[in-house]
């Protein structure tokens, strides 16, 4: 909009330039008339003739000119300007510059125009200096010459990136502002992007300190297609150090110590920057002491001297240690100090096998976990104390020399086990603790450092135990008995089901053999069942004696009579049986029937017998007899079958 107002303006300055020459001319036409009269005007006409007339000179009197003089003329006007090709950069001159613009003369037929604000990095600009431009339009649709500084720097810029990449060269560029992961570099209008990684050797905290600055980079990476370019400072430094880590590590000694910058912190130790190379400080090096992190004892960027341990030429790797620079505290620990003595410290770590006491910084003592408790069922230490606890304890055994010693904390009181023969005979009664439970019994615990076990067998006479949980659990408090003492070994056995008298002797009495009681099926397994009996005593059914009179078979909380089949007091064992019961009254009733037959058969045959003997004293009144024996005999086998009939 610019460029089409000036060239509004510079039209009507032209006009009004015409105009004004227009009027001149008429008034010296007129001035000249006034001195000539008609005579003289009309005899100096001539009127041409029409056949010489140029009917193609122009109305403005820019004269006659020939085909040739004309080309010519236009040759020798063109040869005054310079050829321009869009999208070319050329050089042009600062005609003028205004509020808005920067005419710019480029030797071509018509000035170009540029606005102000592509030479704010040029503000001492003034006419006659030239500077680069890129031809984006001959002409546009008001015949004016687009020129753009800004593309012809951008395009200048490229083409030295372009350079710095493949020749690997230095560029300058001016950091712009800060984004995420790094910075944004200003490299003569084309941004680039600069890592946070590559900006310096060491870690960087704060981006903002570089923002505003002129610095050198290397053009490490271009994405032609999306116009991105990524450059790195870091490359630079440690281009200046490689050849002063080359220096460093040849006059390296071990032992040698030396001043270092403390250049990052992690987890498993410090990097120590020597002045161009860096040395690994690990954490077991830092301090005689435990620490749990680097931090407990030094921060980034701080000062410290240190000794080289170790390093390898090849790879560049320098082992340090900061510790070494004292004397261990073993050789400053108390003279005094002996086995039994007492010590008091501070835990600082806490492992499953034990924990370790620290009785002055770098001096630790293991306190196993054996002698924490005279418990036998402390089994974690971390029940028992945890890191930072202020502990008192006694020496075990001490190692000057290889610089180890153990600990005790329950020697600090009495072993109750001194004094356990007086005080748990055989047969006492006491209270004890569920502790822990296995598959085999329960651990109790009578008083601290007095435990005893006592067997799932030994925890009920009528119930049968699978397991202890299904008897108690831990917390609980049970009564126990002591069955055996054995104070060497420090073995405790007890009972429970002894604080009642067995009443499995009364059960002897109760469940003869062949006694029949009724039970209810509790439990059904693959082998048989559970059936509960009388007095809470259980008893045990086989697969095969749980079948009914009518083909069935009992099932889970059926109520039915059974049978004693066998009983075991040594064993607490009770076998039952349903099926014995009808399947012997069924045998029963076919020996009666089979004893009846036995008998009706003999009378028979005494009858018959009878008869053969009188066969030949047979008179008429013998035959009537005879008849009478025979429906007598009849009547006799039918009664027999309808009988047999009833029973089935």
């Amino acid at each position: 909009m610019a460029k089409k107002q000036v060239a509004e303006k510079e039209l009507e300055a032209k006009q009004a330039e015409l105009q004004d020459t227009e009027k001149k001319v008429k008034e010296v036409f007129e001035s000249e008339a006034d001195s000539i009269s008609i005579d003289d005007i009309k005899s100096k006409s001539k009127v041409a003739d029409p056949e010489d007339f140029d009917w193609d000179a122009d109305e403005k009197m820019f004269g006659n000119y020939s085909k040739a003089e004309r080309e010519k003329m236009e040759e020798m006007y063109s040869g005054t300007f310079n050829s321009v090709t869009k999208g070319e950069i050329v050089s042009g001159v600062v005609v003028t510059i205004n509020s808005k613009d920067v005419v710019l003369n480029i030797g071509f037929k018509s000035d170009g125009l540029v606005a102000v604000n592509e030479f704010r990095d040029m503000p001492d600009l003034k006419k006659g200096d030239s500077v680069d431009v890129f031809v984006e339009q001959r002409e546009d649709e008001n015949g004016q010459l687009v020129l753009s500084r800004k593309r012809a720097k951008t395009q200048r810029s490229w083409e030295m990136i372009n350079e710095a990449l493949e020749n690997d060269t230095i560029i300058n560029g001016f950091v712009k502002s800060r984004t995420k992961g790094g910075l944004i570099v200003d490299i003569i209008g084309v941004e680039a992007f600069l890592p946070g990684s590559q900006i310096d050797i060491k870690p960087i905290r704060d981006y903002d300190v570089y923002v505003g600055k002129t610095m050198e980079f290397k053009v490490v990476k271009i994405n032609h297609e999306f116009k991105n370019v990524v450059v790195s400072h870091k490359v630079l430094i440690e281009d200046d150090l490689e050849s002063q880590k080359v220096e460093i590590v040849s006059k390296l000694e071990k032992g040698q110590v030396l001043e270092g910058t403390v250049k990052n912190i992690t987890d498993f130790g410090v990097f120590i920057d020597l002045g161009g190379v860096d040395g690994l400080l690990h954490i077991t090096d830092i301090s005689w002491g435990r620490i749990e992190h680097p931090r407990e004892v030094l921060s980034l960027d701080e000062k410290v001297n240190v000794v080289v341990l170790d390093f390898d030429d090849e790879k560049k790797r320098i082992a340090l240690g900061l510790k070494q620079l004292s004397a261990h505290p073993w050789e400053s620990l108390d003279t005094n100090l002996a086995i039994g003595s007492n010590v008091k410290g501070k835990i600082v770590t806490v492992a499953d096998y034990g924990a370790f006491l620290e009785i002055i910084p770098g001096v630790e003592g293991l306190i196993h976990v054996s002698e924490m408790s005279w418990s036998q069922n402390l089994r974690n230490p971390q029940e028992f104390m945890k890191t930072g606890d202020e502990v008192n304890a006694v020496v075990l055994t001490l190692d000057r020399d290889d610089r180890k010693m153990s600990l005790g904390i329950k020697q600090l009181t009495p072993d109750p086990w001194e004094k356990a023969a007086a005080s748990y005979p055989i047969g006492s009664k006491h209270k004890a603790t569920v502790k822990n439970m296995t598959n085999f019994g329960v651990f109790v615990e009578i008083e601290e450092g007095i435990d005893g076990l006592i067997h799932i067998s030994d925890l009920s006479w009528s119930k049968k135990v699978n397991h202890p949980n299904e008897f108690t659990k831990v917390g609980e408090e049970l009564d126990v008995v002591v069955l055996e003492l054995d104070v060497e070994n420090r073995k405790l056995s007890l009972g429970h089901k002894q604080l009642e008298e067995n009443p499995w002797e009364t059960f002897e009495t109760i469940f003869t053999l062949d006694s029949i009681h009724e039970g209810t099926v509790t439990k059904v397994t693959d082998k048989g069942a559970i059936i509960a009996l009388p007095y809470g005593v259980e008893g045990f059914v086989p697969t095969k004696h749980l079948a009914k009179q009518d083909g069935t078979v009992l099932k889970a909380e059926e109520t039915a009579d059974f049978k004693i089949i066998e009983f075991n007091k040594d064993s607490k064992r009770i076998v039952v049986s349903h099926a014995r019961i009808w399947e012997e009254a069924k045998a029963e009733e076919v020996a009666e029937e089979r004893a009846s037959k036995k008998k009706d058969a003999s009378a028979a045959s005494a009858s018959v017998k009878k008869v053969k003997d009188s066969v030949e004293k047979s008179t008429l009144g013998d035959l009537d007899v005879l008849s009478q024996l025979k429906d007598k005999l009849e009547g006799d086998a039918k009664k027999a079958a309808k009988k047999k009939e009833d029973a089935k």
